[in-house]
C-alpha cells in the first residue's frame, strides 16, 4: 500500500495524462465505429441477402487476436496512436453494427406502412421512425463496444500508443506491482464511469413513448 501511495505522489500528474490518452484513443475508435456501423447497419436492413455475409465477415474479424491486428498495422501506419485507433476501430464495429441491424429490423412494419401512407420518403422513415425506435438497442451496442475498447486500449502500449497500458507494461517488465495496479485500477474506473454516462445518455435519447413501455414492462 505504501508503494502505491508513493507512486501516486510522484506520478499523479502523469497518471492523469495517461488516463486522458487512454480515454482519447478509446473514444475516437468508438466514434469512428458509430460513424461506419450505424449507416451500414441501416443499409443492411435493405439488403437481406448480403446482411448475413457482411455481419459474418465482421464477426470473423472480431475473433482475430488484438495484438495480431495491432502488429498488422505497424508496417502500414507505423507505431503510436494512429495504428492503435485504427485497430480498435475495427473491433468497435461489430457490436454497434449487429445492434443497429437488429434494432432497425425490429421496428414494427405497420409503422413504416403508416409513414408511407402519409408521404414519408425512405430517408424520412429512417430518420424519424426507424432510428429513434432503434435507439435503445443501438446504444446497448455502443455501450458494449466502448467497455470492450477501454479494456483493449491497454494493448496500445505495445506499439507506443500510450495510455494506461504503459504502466501495466512497465510493471510486467520490471516486476513492479504498483505500476500494474496504477494501470489496471484506473482502466476499471474509466469503464464504470463511461458505462454510467452512456446509460444516462441512452435514457435522454430514447423516445418518451419507449420509456413508458419500459416502465410498464
Amino acid at each position: 500500500m505504501d508503494q502505491i501511495m508513493d507512486f501516486l505522489e510522484k506520478n499523479g500528474g502523469e497518471l492523469l495524462t495517461k488516463m486522458w490518452e487512454h480515454l482519447y484513443i478509446s473514444l475516437i475508435a468508438v466514434v469512428l465505429g458509430i460513424i461506419v456501423a450505424v449507416p451500414l447497419g441501416v443499409i443492411l436492413t435493405r439488403m437481406k441477402r448480403g446482411a448475413g455475409v457482411v455481419i459474418g465477415v465482421v464477426n470473423i474479424f472480431q475473433t482475430l487476436p488484438s495484438l495480431a491486428i495491432l502488429a498488422f498495422f505497424i508496417p502500414i501506419l507505423g507505431v503510436g496512436k494512429i495504428p492503435a485507433i485504427v485497430a480498435l476501430f475495427f473491433y468497435s464495429v461489430l457490436p454497434i453494427l449487429r445492434n443497429t441491424y437488429a434494432g432497425v429490423q425490429g421496428v414494427n412494419k405497420n409503422l413504416l406502412e403508416s409513414g408511407k401512407g402519409i408521404g414519408m420518403t425512405t430517408w424520412e422513415q429512417i430518420r424519424l421512425v426507424e432510428l429513434p425506435l432503434a435507439v435503445p438497442i443501438i446504444m446497448a451496442g455502443v455501450r458494449t463496444s466502448t467497455i470492450y475498447l477501454i479494456g483493449w486500449t491497454t494493448l496500445a502500449a505495445f506499439i507506443g500508443g500510450g495510455g494506461l497500458g504503459d504502466y501495466i507494461l512497465i510493471g510486467l517488465q520490471l516486476y513492479q506491482p504498483e505500476y500494474i495496479i496504477a494501470g489496471a485500477i484506473p482502466v476499471t474506473i474509466l469503464a464504470v464511469i463511461i458505462d454510467f454516462s452512456l446509460m444516462k445518455l441512452e435514457k435522454k435519447v430514447t423516445p418518451e413513448g419507449l420509456k413508458g413501455l419500459k416502465e410498464v414492462s
